[in-house]
């Protein structure tokens, strides 16, 4: 009978340890961390800045949340917590996420071709939605950034001969592989998906979709979502939130697609497919492994997991110069931080590892 007792006290315990709080309109908030873990992470996140160079890490906010509540935010100067910030390619998952909501509406299936919702697609017939989730729709895209805007297929879509219609200008491009055979980071493909989903739903639908669908449940008010001239979203690029609107995304992820008590926000088939390498992927490819629009810290064919300081089940939404927002399930851990990393320094992995011996009670 003591035993029995005991057995129920602990459950207790462990259940008030890990409690599901959900942030209303405003995070709740822990006692904030301290400590020389703290301190550490600090000199990491945010060290003396040379903005006249752009040299060195830069980060704009950093935010943990742990167990539903603020347990660590910082921000530098001009950001501040309200301030809606470009998250670059972090844009990318959240249309994955958005497109998950349309996947439980039952507006479309993994195995669908892309060019049911979006005609310029047909001179690629086989191409699927679940072949664009994975970077892998075989098209002939060189995504390269500074060092190459020449030969650049992102850089042409964004600024120069695709900008007014970036989902046909990647619909445009020669095959160069077999659909879903090959991984192939591309912002094409990404607005690609952005078009298929205003086929799905008509414009009108479409325009408001992404806050009807997802912004607005998560009470998520001030997020910004450019378009091209033909008033598509530009997924692969152009999302503005706020550090603690973000975190209300990697909270959604966290609980595999739940929000609140009851809500059922994403289907969980969903978010396990969005958590599912890419089985073509060759390691080493990129920095970390692709999953359905987000990337995951898994050991692919006997490679170390690309974040060896953080738990396996680590996944994260990541953008250009250091924007990132990361979910560890098992640690009850969400993690934004925003950056202008022009150099190339910063490293996940140094980051995860130093916020994990931050939260250490």
């Amino acid at each position: 009978m003591v035993r029995g007792l005991l057995c129920v006290a602990l459950l207790s315990v462990t259940v008030t340890a890990h409690a599901e709080t959900w942030p209303d309109k405003e995070w709740a908030k822990a006692p904030p961390l301290s400590g020389p873990a703290v301190d550490a992470l600090n000199a990491y996140a945010f060290p003396a800045r040379d903005d006249t160079h752009r040299q060195g890490i830069r980060t704009d906010a950093l935010l943990v949340i742990r167990d539903g509540a603020v347990v660590y935010e910082r921000y530098a100067e001009p950001t501040t917590a309200s301030t809606p910030h470009l998250t670059w390619s972090v844009s990318k998952s959240l249309m994955a996420t958005v497109l998950g909501v349309a996947y439980g509406e039952k507006r479309f299936k993994l195995t669908d071709p892309v060019a049911r919702f979006y005609p310029p697609m047909k001179q690629h017939p086989t191409v699927s939605m679940a072949d664009l989730l994975h970077w892998a729709s075989g098209l002939d895209w060189q995504e390269d950034y500074e060092f190459a805007p020449l030969k650049s297929s992102v850089v042409a879509m964004l600024y120069t001969r695709g900008r007014a219609d970036m989902a046909e200008f990647t619909a445009g491009m020669d095959a160069a592989s077999a659909p879903g055979r090959v991984f192939r980071y591309s912002s094409g493909d990404s607005n690609l998906l952005s078009a298929a989903l205003k086929g799905m739903l008509g414009h009108k639908a479409y325009m408001s979709y992404p806050w009807d669908a997802l912004f607005k449940p998560l009470g998520i008010h001030n997020a910004t979502w450019e378009t091209d001239a033909d008033e598509t979203f530009v997924a692969s690029s152009y999302a503005y939130l706020t550090a603690r609107d973000l975190a209300r995304v990697g909270l959604l992820m966290a609980r595999d697609g739940r929000w609140g008590d009851q809500q059922q926000l994403l289907p969980e088939d969903w978010v396990a497919f969005n958590r599912k390498p890419f089985d073509p992927y060759k390691a080493g490819q990129d920095e970390a492994v692709p999953g359905g629009h987000w990337w995951l810290n898994r050991e692919v064919q006997g490679a170390a997991r690309p974040w060896p300081d953080a738990p396996a089940d680590t996944f994260a939404a990541l953008g250009h110069w250091g924007q990132a927002l990361y979910v560890m399930p098992d640690e009850h851990l969400v993690i934004v931080r925003y950056g202008d990393d022009r150099d190339g320094s910063y490293r996940h992995n140094e980051l995860l590892k130093r916020v994990l011996a931050a939260v250490q009670p």
